[in-house]
């Protein structure tokens, strides 16, 4: 008997991969994904890295697949955004040993900038899609995907939304099985895209297209489930679990290959149902195909939002219009917005920032939790390194004013300063910004969960390597002003601020403090007295939840929870009565 295990779809990938003989596996971290390369590197079997960013990871699975290994890289969907050069042409050139992406899609945005739809990337790319519906699909199709990718010498994109990749549910596991020595093989009209071998090509990955609209007729990704034939449904991933609760009774075309999509299926399914539903998150990817055929479909995006995620309760009511009653959260519970940990390092930074009223360009990472309330203090994120490049452009755009509202300070992480940001920076040299550039260093990916990065010294596996050195890397750039402080002294954090704002050319402060969370820093836990404190309420405005505001009849004050604290001194620096030590 088959030996099971409980596992979410972002462990089952990671299962798959090993089973299938996947030989090298690269990432970059980013929630829904994450959690696939920390398992895969539970595998001694598989060499396993996280890359600075994405495109790079893409770039090292493509040596391996050149190589003749089977190679699994795996990114959140905004990643696949950085990887976009190599895979485009990636398409053209082909692989050796297969090669499966994975992209993690958010809908809702429960962690990312955006809600695209990377099922559109297949599309673009002309390569295949493949998504599961839960995790022993996931894990099955990993091994699917390869052997797609080897016989029709193609990358394949793997999609996989949020409540896959964290969804649990039984898996049946089996073992390993290797496919071949990596050997290389020189072949440069195959693997040289210059203009004239890219000519030759393109016919190639059209022909390759329509192999594969064959080949998605039979696919095993496909399946028709025929039932009560009134209703008709044509979905995928995580809305085939929807439908299948929502609609028990109704007939499904489970799409598990959703580019290029099985036309003849769909037509002999259609012909079948009375009444066609195309149900899908997000954009209407399978539904624009569907009708470009001629087949009448009765009801998709015109009754089913662009936007969100989908529910069993949503897909009952739009189809048969009846409503179901949704538990919700107790009326008059205060909002919990994130925020950050106790004795974070970012808290004073974003203190002193507000204080100083400058713009502040953010970047992606946990001190983009400085623009919620009640700290609000970065008004600008758009994307990963992006911080620099923008600060830089404000500089140059605006009148020079002694007004700091007038003044930007670009705000970035470690990790996301090797991810994007060192390019942003030496740009910024070279064309002679006049920005502040402030980059804090906690050694750490901390957003996604404190995984390692090129500066913490410690590979995925836990083997040491180099801890790289911002300043050193900054001074190799160019920049003259580099200035480090501590984040912890705010009276040093304005005084440094104040200084450098006041300079004509581009400074960096990099600000160096271990993640309080990840490293386990604590101290001594401050303590309120309440003779002291008159309830001015300043030092909540730092925004820690381990201070609470206690009121006991006309008097409050505030307390602070000895579990939660680790000393960090914030609050007893921003409160001007000395109630706090």
């Amino acid at each position: 008997m088959a030996e099971k295990a409980i596992l979410s779809g972002n462990e089952a990938i990671a299962r798959g991969a090993f089973e299938a003989g996947v030989q090298l596996a690269a990432a970059y971290p980013g929630t829904p994904s994450t959690e696939i390369l920390e398992n895969v590197a539970q595998y001694d079997e598989i060499y396993s890295e996280w890359s600075p960013n994405e495109k790079v990871a893409l770039e090292v699975g493509v040596g391996s697949a050149i190589a003749g290994a089977r190679t699994l890289v795996a990114m959140k969907h905004v990643g696949v955004n950085v990887a976009a050069d190599a895979l485009f042409t990636l398409s053209y050139t082909g692989i050796k040993g297969g090669l499966v992406l994975v992209t993690a899609d958010d809908p809702a945005m429960h962690s990312s900038q955006n809600e695209q739809d990377n099922r559109n990337y297949g599309k673009f790319a002309k390569i295949p899609v493949i998504e599961p519906a839960d995790s022993q699909e996931a894990k099955e199709f990993i091994a699917l995907a390869l052997e797609l990718s080897e016989n029709f010498d193609t990358p394949v994109l793997f999609r996989t939304t949020t409540r896959i990749s964290h969804s649990k549910s039984l898996v049946s596991l089996a073992g390993r099985q290797l496919h071949g020595q990596p050997q290389l093989e020189k072949d440069m009209p195959k693997y040289t895209m210059l203009p004239a071998f890219g000519r030759l090509k393109h016919p190639v990955v059209e022909e390759r297209l329509q192999k594969l609209r064959a080949y998605a007729e039979t696919s095993p990704c496909n399946r028709v489930e025929l039932n009560d034939r009134q209703i008709g449904v044509v979905c995928s991933g995580i809305v085939y679990q929807y439908v299948k609760e929502a609609l028990p009774s109704a007939s499904v075309l489970k799409i598990g290959l959703s580019y290029p999509l099985p036309t003849q299926m769909i037509r002999d399914f259609a012909a079948q149902v009375e009444k066609l539903y195309v149900i899908e998150e997000l954009d209407p990817f399978m539904e624009e195909q569907i009708r470009l055929l001629g087949v009448e479909v009765a009801h998709g995006k015109d009754l089913f939002p662009i936007c969100g995620e989908f529910s069993p309760q949503l897909i009952r009511e739009k189809v048969l219009g009846t409503a179901t009653a949704v538990n919700t959260a107790a009326d008059g519970l205060p909002a919990r917005p994130p925020a950050f940990c106790p004795g974070c390092s970012h808290r004073g930074i974003f203190t002193i920032l507000k204080k100083l009223k400058v713009f502040v360009s953010g970047d992606i990472g946990c001190y983009t939790l400085g623009a919620l309330p009640p700290i609000q203090s970065l008004h600008a994120c758009v994307c990963m390194g992006a911080s620099i490049g923008m600060a830089h452009g404000m500089a140059h755009v605006l009148p020079d004013s002694d007004d700091l509202s007038q003044k930007t300070v670009a705000v970035i992480g470690d990790s996301t300063f090797f991810h994007s940001g060192m390019t942003g920076l030496l740009n910024a040299v070279y064309n002679r910004s006049t920005s502040v550039i402030m980059i804090l260093d906690n050694r750490t990916t901390g957003m996604t969960g404190g995984q390692e990065n090129p500066g913490t010294g410690k590979t995925i596996k836990g083997d040491d390597t180099i801890a790289a050195d911002i300043p050193a890397m900054a001074r190799a750039f160019g920049v003259k002003e580099i200035v480090s402080l501590d984040p912890y002294n705010l009276q040093e954090v304005e005084e440094v601020l104040r200084a450098e704002l006041a300079k004509p050319e581009l400074s960096v402060i990099v600000v160096e403090a271990p993640c309080v969370l990840r490293y386990r820093v604590s101290k001594p836990p401050m303590q309120v007295d309440p003779e002291k404190c008159t309830g001015c309420k300043r030092c909540l405005q730092v925004s820690c939840n381990a201070l609470g505001l206690v009121e006991e009849g006309e008097k409050s004050y505030v307390q602070i929870d000895q579990n939660m604290c680790v000393g960090c001194t914030v609050c007893a620096q921003v409160c001007k009565f000395e109630a706090i030590s």
